[in-house]
């Protein structure tokens, strides 16, 4: 990370700390301030607009909380009582493939053998 970048990150923190919001030209005063040379106007315009109505605070608080698995896809709902046997028919045929797969590393023939 260039000094740049890593200057109004830093700016970035101390608005959002503060509870200021966060412009480009605040940034920039901030830069100007600490005295750190040579940070181009485009740093903190690209900053203050990535970061234009979002809450810092939060999203340094959730970092690590992803998205989340992906849901798997649900069931079409049956139209009558027979509709539930046929729910059951494709998840046993993806249980053979994988059992299939399975036992064709058993006989040792690997991706690296």
């Amino acid at each position: 990370m260039s000094t740049a970048e890593l200057a109004t990150s830093y700016a970035a923190l101390i608005l959002a700390d503060d509870g200021v919001e966060i412009t480009a030209d605040k940034l920039q005063s901030i830069i100007t301030a600490a005295k750190v040379p040579d940070v181009e106007p485009i740093w903190t315009t690209l900053f203050a607009k990535a970061l234009e109505g979002k809450d810092v605070k939060d999203m340094l608080l959730n970092v690590g909380g992803g998205g989340g698995a992906a849901a798997a896809p649900a069931a079409a709902p049956a139209a009558s009582a027979g509709g539930a046997t046929e729910a059951a028919a494709p998840a046993a045929e993806e249980k053979k493939e994988e059992e299939k797969e399975e036992s064709d590393e058993d006989m040792g023939f690997g991706l690296f053998d």
